[in-house]
């Protein structure tokens, strides 16, 4: 329910001229429960967030992996993206649609070594991953994604499995969902997980993308 009320009010503060309107149409009974938990939920405050995260800076740039484009961004707290895509412009016109109003620096060349240790981290899977990262979900995203970080590489999990271990074993389809909302790929290797029947499922940056990632990290 608080992943619901959080995708609705991104929804609303995209749409909604007023920022109280907005928090109260997605679904939260007053404007000091939402301002309460926005930090961990939208990353930021209501406003900033309506307006493409003023006040945020955030460093970006785009490499090139075997299995595509790959944008990684980071705050002062942390990485808090890393997406593949097909064509490296189209990664950076979304991403900077997305954070229109935000201080957004390119071309850093101390934040090339940040990308390439990502690069890195997913042609040579075995390695460790321990870059910080600045990851902004619901305490039940906090706690899949969480979960997802201790799969090994070379291995999967099941959606059922995942949801048993973080103590909610009915909740599937919400890790399901949570894993589709993973806003750092690799760093949080959702692509780990797969349906009851071993199908790979969906991925939010394309099933086939998936299946290479799960091929390099088998040795295959």
């Amino acid at each position: 329910a608080a992943a619901h009320r959080a995708d609705r009010v991104r929804a609303h503060l995209a749409n909604t001229p007023s920022v109280t309107r907005a928090i109260y149409e997605a679904g939260y009974g007053s404007n000091g429960r939402f301002y309460a938990t926005a930090p961990e939920t939208i990353g930021m405050t209501p406003t900033a967030y309506r307006e493409g995260g003023v006040g945020t800076r955030i460093r970006f740039a785009v490499g090139q992996s075997s299995v595509g484009s790959v944008l990684v961004a980071a705050t002062e707290r942390g990485i808090c993206a890393i997406r593949f895509g097909d064509d490296p412009e189209a990664l950076v016109r979304d991403f900077q649609d997305q954070f229109a109003g935000a201080e957004l620096i390119g071309n850093d060349e101390a934040f090339g070594r940040t990308v390439a240790t990502v690069i890195g981290a997913i042609e040579e899977p075995d390695q460790r991953f321990d870059l910080p990262l600045d990851v902004r979900g619901t305490a039940f995203q906090h706690r899949v994604w969480q979960a997802l970080r201790t799969i090994p590489a070379g291995t999967t999990a099941t959606y059922t499995e995942i949801a048993g271990r973080i103590g909610t074993p009915g909740s599937a389809r919400a890790v399901a969902r949570a894993c589709a909302t993973n806003p750092v790929a690799v760093a949080i290797p959702c692509h780990r997980v797969v349906r009851q029947d071993g199908d790979l499922a969906g991925y939010r940056w394309g099933v086939e993308r998936k299946r290479a990632l799960l091929a390099r990290e088998a040795g295959d």
